[in-house]
């Protein structure tokens, strides 16, 4: 069986993703088959780009009711976090509603261009199992215009400007702001942590 399902969703950083699992010995499967997401043991949702055209896609294969529906690990990344949370500002989306939330866009702020790109601090807040082994000052990649706030659901902080929310948990679902694929050692064990997951 796959150990990951990867939900095809036109995300540019698919193949990063993949490889990354690869070397942490992960076989991987992308997919758009509502059967074949519901069997995987683990599930990622990546995104990369707008959050409507992310979002006309996901209805359109017919996954939109379906994520939120799923009862093993799921981890959405970077955009992908953003779709999980119950709409974004950007273009007035609405989203799959998992987290009590919307996603708004960075202020402008002098000294802090948007979009947020670069290495920044990941602070954890609570015990997630996503960051076993990472420490205090593990630093991770972003890319993004948006950011959810911080609430109930927020496991680390990132700092930009302002505190948001860079892991995030509910239940069975994880969301990670930044790309772990892209992230060196802490993001590969941030990915290998969600491995571990039963």
């Amino acid at each position: 069986m796959t150990d990951v399902a990867i939900i095809a969703n036109g995300g540019a950083n698919i193949a990063s993703l993949r490889f990354a699992l690869d070397r942490l010995g992960a076989s991987s499967q992308l997919t758009t088959d509502v059967d074949e997401l519901r069997r995987a043991p683990r599930v990622i949702l990546p995104g990369v780009g707008a959050a409507a055209d992310a979002m006309e896609r996901l209805h359109a294969l017919g996954l939109a009711h379906v994520i939120p529906t799923l009862t093993q690990p799921v981890l959405g990344i970077c955009l992908g976090m953003q779709l999980l949370f119950e709409g974004s500002e950007e273009g007035d989306t609405e989203c799959l509603g998992i987290f009590p939330a919307r996603v708004t866009r960075f202020p402008d702020r002098q000294g802090f261009p948007v979009p947020h790109m670069g290495w920044n601090q990941l602070v954890p807040q609570t015990g997630s199992p996503l960051t076993r082994g990472l420490g205090d000052d593990a630093y991770l990649y972003f890319v993004h215009s948006y950011a959810a706030p911080v609430g109930p659901w927020t496991d680390a902080v990132t700092d930009y400007g302002g505190e948001f929310s860079a892991l995030v948990r509910h239940a069975n679902f994880h969301g990670a702001q930044f790309h772990p694929e892209r992230s060196s050692r802490a993001g590969q064990r941030l990915l290998a942590n969600f491995l571990a997951l039963a």
